[in-house]
């Protein structure tokens, strides 16, 4: 029996499985899946090194479905290899043929579309919202290349999802970086969801635009078992020696195997009924024609990947800013009473990069601003450092990667561009991605660069997140906002320690020490920093100081008021709840972005309670401009410390 022959048996197989399990469903895409068969069997069956005993086993080589509504193929690859699933690693079980009739069942692991959290170990990434899956190969293939593993990793795509502007990104970084590990498969069956894809994703003229890119441009029939495995072939021989990354475009039929389900109409539709048993029935047809009854579709041998012999990796202990910045000669900066938070986090990323080997740090092309570029400037951690230039999106995916790899990646740029790439940053969330992202340059005390530079919608984002819980049972993420170099430096550990996403903002501006290396920061916590009776102000970050200055002018106006550091979102609600109390449930939020952020936070609390509160929310309530001062921007946005004091007294109707 031939490879080609077995090869079209098992596509065909897969394909009719794909039919079955989207009909069982009552929803899906069985025509894209069918343009994969082939393609997915070839990769799975015979050219992928991973056992389906340990579809996570470390040096297995990886598939990252970018066009994740596919994935009914892989399903149906799996069940026929018995591929181990579960969301508890020591309570696995194999996925049988059987189980393909609940897919997008709510007690099911097969979703629909691939995640690995909901108990499918063989998918590094959740995948779906399209155009990301190759940024997330490329994190994989650095990840790989770091460790000194003889990885290789497989990423389809589809033609549509090509214009993506996310997947140039990604291009443009793997052609850069000469990841020869990864490998794009486009996969170009000439149909989008409503129509035909534009002749600017046709399959000559994506082949053109990776030849410009860089890329050694394999084109081949998607169907033809010959074509696939040589191209398979040449890759692997070349994978992480050859100078120049390899791409594969590969001519594949939407719905192949049956005409009826062929071409325009059947994007997630799946065929049931009458359409259901013609399509099937073609299909036998097609077996027919391609191969013969005694064909069998199990004659293949899947290679083991290498044995993984686990390096000794350090995981230091926190060592106080006071005893760095001896060690990074920065003593004369902390005599002078003060530092920017982003300076802080560019010593604690440095520190952590020495104390903890799973530390990686990416930026975009502004290292220098968020002061990641001491991490880079370190020739000890140099090679650990990537720098994404201005491509917000795809430097969110490669630490998507780079966490599914083991690594604990921290991606930063200025807090205003971090918002490109919500959507890497809910699909990474969705994934369990490890990641820490830190936004510099936050909010309106920028000043002098305006609103297009400020981020100001960033908290109310993030903050939704903060509201529902992970895969873990831990908040989505957390949000923290320091408000002193201290604060910065130790939060930034506690972001390294902690197992899921989150989010800090960092400040331009230098700001006054409040704390000191005794001070214990952690998430979900909070500050007291002045203890009064009659009304609680909540603020965080650069507002603190804002808020700080307030307090003298409060006293000389007979107003006793509590000040809160409110560095986490979420935060200890009944702890904070007491101090509302105490301060005759008189509450003042001051933040310096728009709303739905620390203000709603409080206000939550305050309703979940059933307690009687009155709260007053400070932010930024128009688009603001720029402004030669801090001073001068907080007082145009309202959020001035005389401002803070006529609200408050305003609130406690004190004339």
């Amino acid at each position: 029996m031939s490879f080609e022959a077995a090869v079209h048996a098992q596509a065909i197989e897969l394909d009719r499985m794909s039919i079955e399990m989207t009909a069982a469903a009552g929803s899906g895409h069985p025509s894209t899946s069918m343009s994969l068969g082939h393609i997915v069997t070839v990769l799975m069956f015979s050219t992928m090194r991973w056992s389906p005993d340990y579809p996570d086993y470390p040096t297995s080589d990886r598939l990252v479905l970018s066009e994740g509504h596919a994935v009914p193929i892989v399903y149906a690859a799996c069940a026929k290899l018995g591929v181990m699933i579960g969301k508890d690693p020591e309570n696995r079980r194999r996925l049988t043929v059987e189980d393909l009739s609940k897919l997008r069942d709510a007690a099911s692991e097969l979703d629909g579309h691939p995640n690995p959290m909901e108990g499918f170990p063989f998918f590094d990434a959740a995948t779906g919202s399209l155009g990301q899956g190759l940024s997330v190969a490329a994190g994989l293939g650095e990840a790989a290349k770091l460790d000194g593993l003889d990885r290789r990793i497989f990423c389809i795509i589809g033609d549509g999802e090509s214009r993506e502007g996310q997947i140039a990104e990604a291009l443009d970084y793997i052609a850069e970086r000469r990841l020869t590990n990864v490998l794009p498969i486009f996969n170009c069956n000439e149909y989008g969801q409503a129509d035909r894809v534009s002749k600017q994703q046709s399959s000559k003229v994506i082949a053109a635009k990776l030849a410009a890119y860089g890329f050694k441009v394999v084109e081949i029939d998607g169907h033809d078992p010959r074509q696939i495995k040589a191209a398979f072939d040449e890759f692997c021989k070349n994978s992480g020696t050859f100078d120049q990354p390899i791409a594969l475009v590969a001519r594949t039929v939407k719905g192949w195997g049956s005409p009826t389900m062929s071409g325009s109409g059947w994007h997630g539709k799946p065929a049931t009924g009458d359409a259901m048993t013609k399509a099937l029935a073609e299909l036998d047809e097609k077996r027919v024609e391609l191969t013969s009854s005694l064909v069998s579709s199990d004659s293949f041998e899947i290679q083991p990947p290498a044995e993984y012999k686990p390096r000794e990796q350090r995981q230091g202990e926190m060592v106080p800013l006071g005893e760095i910045a001896r060690k990074f000669d920065m003593v004369t900066a902390l005599q002078t009473g003060k530092m920017a938070t982003r300076r802080a986090y560019g010593v604690a990323l440095r520190a952590l990069g020495h104390a903890n080997d799973r530390v990686v740090a990416l930026d975009a092309d502004v290292s220098n601003s968020t002061f990641a570029d001491m991490f880079k400037k370190d020739s000890t951690l140099a090679s650990r450092f990537f720098e994404c230039k201005i491509a917000e999106q795809n430097m969110v995916s490669v630490g998507a990667g780079l966490s599914a790899a083991g690594k604990v990646p921290f991606v930063s740029t200025f807090a205003k561009f971090v918002t490109r790439a919500y959507d890497q940053i809910e699909m990474a969330i969705n994934s369990g991605a490890n990641l820490k992202i830190v936004g510099s340059h936050a909010g309106i005390t920028l000043a002098a660069d305006g609103p297009s530079q400020m981020s100001l919608p960033d908290l109310a984002w993030f903050r939704a997140f903060s509201t529902t819980r992970d895969h873990r049972g831990n908040p989505a993420c957390y949000i923290l906002q320091p408000a002193d170099a201290y604060a910065a430096y130790a939060l930034t550990h506690a972001m390294a320690e902690y197992e899921g996403a989150c989010y800090m903002r960092t400040l331009r501006n230098d700001t006054e020490f409040i704390y000191n290396d005794q001070t214990a920061f952690n998430l979900g916590g909070f500050e007291v920093l002045s203890e009064g009776r009659d009304v609680l102000l909540c603020a965080a970050g650069a507002m603190v100081h804002e808020a700080n200055k307030a307090l003298d002018a409060l006293d000389k106006a007979g107003i006793s008021a509590t000040l809160v550091d409110l560095y986490s979102l979420p935060f200890d609600t009944d702890a904070l709840l007491d101090i509302a109390n105490n301060n005759g449930g008189y509450i003042v939020t001051i933040e310096d972005n728009y709303g739905g952020g620390i203000g709603a936070a409080v206000a939550d609390a305050l309703t979940g309670s059933g307690d009687a509160f009155t709260l007053r929310q400070m932010y930024v309530r128009r688009i603001p401009k720029s402004a030669r001062t801090a001073d001068e921007v907080l007082k145009m946005c309202g959020l001035s410390a005389a401002d803070i004091v006529a609200e408050t007294m305003k609130l406690l109707q004190v004339a």
